[in-house]
């Protein structure tokens, strides 16, 4: 992440944001269940709040000082994994939801996004949703990421790769430069 990003994306702001707008519009109506796993998690504005929100959390992220960071605010309360969310190496059908939120443009290709499809579908537990939110393509949002990774998922793709990654009763929707979308784990 560039300066500009790691600042907003550690900010009060945003944590602010994260819980009183951003996690009740992306949560309405999505069961997490007893076992979730947050995908990359960051700077940990979300995973502060599921904390409370299910009785067992798995967060996996790649950077390692991030999870390391994690490990030290965290740890007590969740499962934190300095791994790749693309091959997280947990057990098949181990969760119950997956989740992972405005992480998904950071994953460099498309390829990798959907490697991270099939990797949440695999650990998910038949009949269990994956759930998460991501920006949508504007010239804000690339300015935003001006020299950093930027490859947003186009919305209108976002339900046929969720469905070749196995995932049924796909839901995206686009609201205020930002998308949600729920999939399910056929029972």
């Amino acid at each position: 992440m560039n300066l500009c990003h790691r600042w907003c994306c550690n900010s009060d702001r945003w944590a602010n944001e994260v819980e009183t707008r951003l996690l009740p519009w992306v949560l309405a109506d999505v069961e997490l269940g007893d076992n979730s796993l947050e995908i990359g998690p960051g700077y940990g504005a979300m995973l502060r709040v599921l904390v409370d929100k299910t009785p067992q959390l798995t967060a996996v992220e790649l950077d390692t000082s991030m999870a390391q960071r994690l490990l030290k605010l965290y740890g007590d309360r969740a499962r934190i994994i300095n791994a790749d969310g693309t091959d997280t190496g947990l057990p098949a059908d181990e969760f119950s939801s997956v989740v992972s939120f405005t992480m998904l443009h950071h994953v460099p290709t498309a390829e990798l996004q959907d490697r991270l499809f099939a990797e949440a579908f695999r650990v998910l537990r038949p009949g269990g949703v994956f759930a998460g939110s991501d920006g949508v393509p504007s010239l804000w949002f690339r300015i935003l990421h001006f020299r950093d990774t930027c490859n947003p998922v186009p919305p209108e793709t976002l339900p046929d790769r969720l469905r070749t990654a196995g995932f049924h009763d796909v839901e995206v929707e686009v609201r205020t430069g930002r998308q949600r979308w729920r999939a399910v784990k056929a029972g």
